[in-house]
């Protein structure tokens, strides 16, 4: 059974950063493409950045430059890490396993002062 677990989610300060983890399990993980979503309260969840089974990576325009996706396929893990956060990316943010449509339950990320 497949699973992707997120973590590192937390409260920060603006021009903070974080490090989310999304841990994956039950199937071979470094065949597949992964991303990372966000959903901010009341709005639609949007695209942050994506990683494939090479390691190609594409990111949302709002987040080049200061987040970074990465993977690291011994450990069955891709990670997100945001720099320079803004409150507006206040949103729960969700790991997606792109070739088999699955995701993960999210874990939140707080923007604030």
């Amino acid at each position: 059974q497949v699973q992707l677990v997120e973590s590192g989610g937390d409260l920060v300060q603006p021009g903070g950063s974080l490090r989310l983890s999304c841990a994956f399990s039950g199937s071979i993980f470094s065949i597949y493409q992964m991303g990372w979503y966000r959903q901010a309260p009341g709005k639609q969840r949007e695209l942050v950045a994506v990683i494939g089974k090479g390691g190609s990576t594409n990111y949302a325009d709002s987040v080049k430059g200061r987040f970074t996706i990465s993977r690291d396929n011994a450990k069955n893990t891709v990670y997100l890490q945001m720099n320079s956060l803004k409150p507006e990316e206040t949103a729960g943010y969700y790991c997606r396993n792109m070739d088999i449509d699955y995701w993960g339950k999210g874990n939140r990320v707080t923007v604030t002062s």
